[in-house]
């Protein structure tokens, strides 16, 4: 397309966009926003999102500038002025859509900016309130002021960024659920003051900060909004923090979310607690531990009915122990109760009441059941006059005012519950159908009839709201509704064997969809069989390579194995195939390790050294192994050169993994050995292999081949402690950024020890071999070697995943179908787990023991 001469032919043929300069607030501002997106012909969510490019946080993390979920929330708010760098990309991808000139595109977008700007408050770092803070994106708050603690910014930032999202995913944007509360005495609480205090989730934040002590105990019935409410204090507790910085000279304490069924039992709670901030906020452990230890850290234990299962056998032991670690933990004095919220369901708390055990010297509050007036205010903020669904606006007003309303409204008492009916009511269901009350004339029974209809109609509406764009058909309904069962009937077997065992394996709880634990829907012992035979197939096949590498002639009399090489070999390569099967045969194996997204620069520069440390010392090796032949195989210059080769090599990986990892969260030597022993003698074995043949070549004798076996497995296993604390690759307590990544880390770390391994297996194979042929082996034996040996936990996800697909229980793309489940909100993404997007759901979908 070409463009005219000036501005005033040039739109001629493409009309100026709306003028942002009218708007008058920042509604009008939105409202010109939405009218762009018309103006430009209604560019779909998706179009948006890939003309808007991409951008980089400030922790070296590339998202995509315009989320879909963002842009969808942004254009519906009407309360505050959307961030400078989304109006620029927004605005950018609508003229791009309507293929407007692009040497234009820059007075339009100043006119953008200026108009936002006489809209801008003049305090600057109000702009960017936390629970504006898009989903990935920190790029908007400010640098921390000279002075501030580092890690109290980085994990504010994090923690802001983590409940962004959370928040949108329970609520689909930025409209509070008319959540209200009460406060009242407490015969656990010893300095209560009895009253009838109201209040609501926007000043949850002030309630909580004129607490003294700040210890609070937040109960509701199921579906209440105690998760909305822990997300909205945690966001109003870090405004200050990002906006201002906080005040100078103070010590800043930090509110962060915790998923409190992730609690063992007989865990000590202060380390438990630096754990997670490690964990699931990818704090470096001393900064972690510190903040702890400091009490900079404002614990909010969301869930403490989750740890116990359900239905009750007995005193929830979990929930207590929990509680009494919390009794114990104190503030920075030692004389006083230290700060920490929870939320607890009703009913369990009354059963922990009825077992004497309680939150001591906690402020107790209640989640009040909505009243009709805000159920009306809430359905006339999302409906209002104009929208398609607003008749049905006033059809659940008379609903409710209507001869069964005492039903309708306990039914509808709670905020899930109006958002199960908004949604079947957006999809098309008729909501005189869905809120049908029957004969029966106790309330309370009508309305659990009610519940379970809502319930019902949800998979069917979320799945009709929200197609499938990609990879494929959309979904039906019911292979949802089925997919769904299968994981909920999964928690339920988590759940059992969680409480079977005093130690379960990280993750594995009653309400987290945890990726590399999902395999025993398989069918365990069919999965782990079959993962037992996949790994003996790739060991032998590894093993193989190495033989026909290294130039071992195939045995024949029996006599001849006795010879020391030919024995030796045989017995190191059988070892080591046992020591794969093994641990093909572990019961949870580990997928976790590294850090996510570290900047390409720290790598590189990881790498760099790791070779230049790397080098030197294999050079040692060679010269070592030029002495043990006697320089009978090779010369000092090939030993100096592979020695350097080798060595630079698996410095490099080691660097390029390290780097990942800050010194204190690496593992001791004596826990690294500790850890995975099995796996450091299978390091020792694969050492003391790749050094046999030359010495064979060479016909050592006894000595330099004891000496061989013994240096070479000590070098090996002490590389394979280095790399152990270097990578964490076996670390069930890692970062994690996302639920999938455990499981992209586990197959690349495998592969890349494998193929390091491969390397010094080649530069053994070319004594005695044609350099294409030692290539091929290398590679085949390197693969196979890190698939058997360190991608245990994604060969085991994989099995147990196509297994399930052919037995119909999951789908076969099962990671496309969680993401979308997420974007449907039938799941959310829980920092580094997956799980239902409500309880009551999940209970709902749960098939019945007999079934």
């Amino acid at each position: 397309m070409v463009a005219g001469e000036d501005d005033a032919l040039m739109t001629a043929d493409h009309p100026r966009p709306p003028d942002p300069t009218e708007a008058g607030s920042a509604a009008d501002f939105v409202r010109s926003l939405v009218r762009l997106k018309q103006w430009a012909g209604e560019p779909s969510l998706s179009r948006l999102r890939s003309l808007g490019g991409q951008t980089v946080t400030s922790d070296g993390v590339t998202i995509d500038a315009l989320p879909k979920s963002t842009t969808s929330q942004v254009l519906r708010q009407t309360d505050r002025l959307p961030r400078w760098d989304f109006v620029q990309a927004f605005v950018t991808a609508c003229l791009r859509y309507r293929d407007y000139p692009s040497e234009l595109i820059p007075a339009e977008l100043e006119r953008w900016r200026v108009a936002r700007a006489a809209l801008t408050e003049p305090v600057a770092p109000a702009e960017t309130p936390a629970e504006t803070v898009a989903e990935g994106d920190t790029a908007g708050i400010e640098a921390a002021p000279a002075g501030r603690d580092h890690a109290v910014e980085l994990l504010a930032r994090r923690v802001a960024r983590e409940e962004d999202r959370a928040r949108k995913g329970l609520l689909g944007g930025y409209s509070i659920a008319p959540v209200s509360f009460e406060l009242y005495a407490d015969p656990i609480r010893h300095h209560d003051d009895p009253g009838e205090v109201k209040d609501d989730l926007h000043s949850i934040g002030t309630f909580f900060s004129g607490l003294q002590p700040q210890r609070l105990l937040v109960v509701g019935e199921s579906g209440a909004g105690k998760t909305v409410l822990a997300i909205e204090l945690v966001l109003q507790l870090l405004e200050p923090l990002l906006t201002t910085g906080g005040r100078a000279g103070h010590r800043q304490l930090v509110p962060v979310r915790l998923n409190a069924a992730r609690w063992t039992l007989g865990s000590p709670f202060e380390p438990w607690l630096a754990e997670q901030l490690v964990r699931d906020f990818g704090l470096a452990a001393k900064d972690a531990e510190r903040l702890v230890r400091d009490r900079q850290v404002l614990p909010v234990l969301d869930g403490l009915d989750e740890l116990d299962p359900e239905p009750s056998t007995g005193p929830p032991r979990r929930a207590i122990g929990l509680l009494a670690a919390l009794n114990r933990y104190s503030d920075l004095s030692g004389r006083r109760p230290g700060a920490v919220v929870v939320t607890c369901r009703a009913d369990r708390y009354t059963e922990l009441s009825e077992a004497r055990a309680g939150l001591d010297n906690a402020t107790r509050i209640h989640l009040r059941d909505l009243t009709i007036e805000q159920i009306n205010a809430y359905l006339r903020t999302r409906w209002p006059d104009g929208h398609p669904c607003d008749t049905y606006r006033d059809g659940i007003h008379a609903a409710l005012s209507g001869p069964s309303g005492t039903a309708i409204r306990t039914a509808l008492a709670t905020p899930w519950r109006l958002l199960l009916t908004v949604t079947a009511v957006e999809s098309g269901a008729d909501p005189a159908e869905l809120l049908r009350a029957g004969p029966d004339p106790d309330p309370r029974v009508a309305a659990a009839r009610i519940a379970r209809r809502l319930l019902d109609a949800y998979v069917p509406a979320a799945t009709g709201l929200t197609p499938r764009t990609a990879h494929g058909t959309p979904y039906r309904p019911e292979q949802v509704r089925s997919w769904l069962e299968n994981l909920a009937s999964h928690l339920r077997w988590q759940a059992a064997y969680t409480a079977g065992t005093d130690r379960p394996p990280p993750g594995l709880t009653p309400i987290d969809i945890v990726p590399h634990l999902l395999w025993p829907i398989g069918g365990r012992r069919r999965v782990r069989a079959l993962h037992c035979l996949f790994c003996v197939i790739f060991a032998v096949i590894a093993m193989l390579a190495f033989w026909a590498g290294s130039g071992a002639e195939r045995p024949g009399d029996p006599r001849d194995w006795l010879d020391a090489g030919e024995g030796l070999t045989l017995a190191l390569m059988a070892g080591w195939v046992g020591i794969a099967t093994g641990l093909s045969l572990s019961p949870w194996p580990a997928a976790a390790g590294g850090r996510a997204n570290v900047p390409h620069r720290r790598r590189m520069i990881g790498g760099l050294l790791g070779a230049l440390v790397g080098s030197p010392v294999g050079v040692l090796c060679g010269l070592a192994g030029y002495v043990l032949t006697g320089g009978k195989v090779f010369d000092p210059g090939f030993a100096v050169a592979a020695g350097a080769a080798g060595g630079g090599v698996f410095g490099a990986v080691l660097g390029l993994t390290a780097a990942a990892r800050r010194g204190a969260e690496r593992m001791s030597i004596s826990e690294a050995v500790r850890a995975e022993p099995v796996i450091l003698l299978g390091f020792g074995l694969c050492g003391a292999l790749t050094g046999l043949p030359p010495l064979r070549l060479a016909d050592a004798g006894p000595l330099p081949l004891a000496a061989e076996i013994v240096g070479a497995f000590a070098s090996a296993f002490a590389l394979g402690v280095i790399f152990k604390i270097a990578t964490g690759g076996w670390s069930k307590d890692a970062e994690l950024a996302h639920p999938r990544e455990a499981l992209r880390r586990n197959p690349m770390i495998g592969v890349a020890f494998g193929l390091t391994g491969g390397v010094a297996a080649f530069l053994v194979f070319v004594m005695n071999r044609g350099v294409v042929e030692s290539l091929a082996c290398a590679l085949i034996g390197g693969v196979t070697f890190g698939l058997a040996f360190g991608a245990i936990a994604w060969s085991r996800t994989m099995i147990g995943l196509i297994v399930s697909a052919a037995r119909g229980v999951l789908p076969l793309r099962l990671w496309t179908f969680l993401d979308w489940a997420c974007e449907a909100r039938l799941l959310r993404v829980s920092g580094a787990t997956y799980q239902f997007r409500h309880r009551e759901l999940q209970d709902f979908l749960t098939p019945q023991e007999d079934d």
